[in-house]
């Protein structure tokens, strides 16, 4: 669980290390992180009363007549990051966002979240999570030209990839967010490094600031990195594939000893709720145009609503890598993609297994063969649906559900329905080189 660092601590730290300034960053609601920075003269006064700020500027949040938030910092936050651009040590602290009268306000991601991890706990349950993050290293930000030709877990030699991902995980480190490993993953020039399993809340912002030191990181280098889904024709997309578990207190809520899968009933129930409700979170996990492009057959990316233990072409895995070993029983969701906002992502996943628990939907038997070589009458008879093939199917199956607005809220559903269509008005207008190789001589 996270640090239960108090206002006076956090104080006490910023004049021992000798802060010079301080980040207070919060989310909007697709995914994109912003600050507020201010001297340390100010923390005491923003700690007990927030930075209010214009929130019409910020995307999903307030119309403009409804402007005025206010920033509230979380002190468990708080952590001094290892190389910003200004002068002077800076440290960061995530806010969570309030309506002038200090309630919360329903358009913060971050609430969201907490909402619905409100609900768990109801229910007996935490969330723990595990996302491995994929990305990828360009020579700039105009090209996709790659800095080596590696492919999964290959080691490459000392190049600049190696060496940047190598001062990643160090800056990581140095922050307080525990790296698991990382590795050279399937596509040239693309790297993933995987955080150590931590509740939900604390991964989310771990998430955010792992973003954030990738990009700092590389850009300190002279290189690019991105968390595109699928930058490239023609090669893997980057995913985030998100091992989950409910903990009851030290227990595991999944595990059970007796199983054939040392699954519990409730953990299968929470397996059941992830495909039940797949293609409707697919707008939160899988945001962007450019998100299909990964998710289609023949780069491990799953676009099939079926479970599996082995079986990579399933979209939920129960990873066999320590059998029978309660801690390690968990499963793995693997359709979302890094560009996701980890809070929505991370709340729709959870609400989707707590409805499962609820219902006690039952879950269907396990996907032992290659789902990608079944024909489509097969799947059909499988009962194996298929996730949205573009961002337009991905819109139509959230705007239609009702527990996708339940898990959100009214506000964060209805913008993202908005941002979205106008996303797509533009991509479906757009007359792509494709089109212009293919067309123009011949029609």
């Amino acid at each position: 669980m996270r640090a239960t660092l108090t206002r006076d601590d956090v104080i006490r730290m910023v004049e021992e290390n000798d802060i010079k300034f301080i980040r207070l960053w919060f989310t909007d609601v697709l995914g994109f992180l912003k600050s507020l920075a201010m001297t340390r003269r100010e923390l005491e006064s923003a700690l007990d009363e927030g930075m209010g700020f214009d929130g019409s500027s910020i995307e999903g949040f307030a119309r403009i007549q409804e402007s005025d938030m206010v920033a509230m910092p979380d002190p468990s936050t708080f952590a001094i990051l290892p190389s910003m651009p200004e002068n002077g040590r800076t440290a960061r602290i995530f806010c969570d966002i309030l309506q002038p009268d200090g309630t919360p306000y329903a358009g913060d991601p971050r609430y969201a979240l907490k909402r619905t991890l409100a609900k768990a706990a109801q229910m007996g349950y935490t969330m723990y999570v595990g996302p491995e993050l994929e990305f990828f290293y360009f020579k700039d930000s105009a090209r996709t030209e790659v800095l080596d030709r590696g492919g999964y877990f290959d080691l490459t030699s000392l190049d600049v990839s190696t060496s940047v991902r190598r001062d990643t995980v160090t800056a990581l480190e140095e922050i307080g967010i525990e790296v698991e490993y990382a590795h050279h993953e399937c596509g040239p020039s693309q790297h993933e490094i995987d955080l150590r399993y931590k509740d939900a809340l604390t991964m989310a912002d771990a998430v955010m600031t792992y973003r954030l030191l990738v990009k700092e990181v590389a850009d300190a280098n002279g290189i690019h990195a991105t968390f595109m889904p699928k930058p490239m024709f023609g090669e893997a997309g980057s995913g985030m594939h998100v091992h989950q578990s409910l903990f009851t207190g030290e227990r595991n809520a999944f595990f059970d000893p007796h199983d054939k899968y040392n699954m519990s009933a409730v953990g299968k129930a929470y397996i059941a709720g992830l495909l039940q409700y797949a293609r409707e979170m697919c707008l939160v996990t899988n945001q962007w145009v450019n998100s299909y492009k990964r998710l289609v057959p023949g780069y491990e990316a799953p676009i099939y609503c079926c479970w599996a233990r082995r079986n990579r072409s399933a979209l939920v895995r129960v990873p066999m890598y320590k059998p029978g070993r309660e801690q390690a029983t968990r499963v793995e969701l693997r359709n979302p993609d890094p560009a996701a906002n980890p809070y929505l992502a991370f709340a729709v996943m959870l609400a989707a297994g707590l409805k499962g628990i609820e219902k006690r939907i039952e879950l269907p038997a396990e996907a032992t063969d290659n789902i990608y070589e079944m024909s489509p009458k097969e799947r059909k008879v499988a009962g194996i649906r298929s996730l949205p093939t573009e961002l337009e199917g991905a819109i139509v199956a959230f705007e239609n559900s009702e527990f996708m607005r339940e898990a959100l809220g009214d506000h964060i559903f209805e913008y993202l329905i908005r941002n979205k269509r106008a996303e797509w008005d533009a991509y479906r207008a757009f007359v792509s080189s494709w089109e212009v190789d293919r067309y123009l001589e011949i029609l």
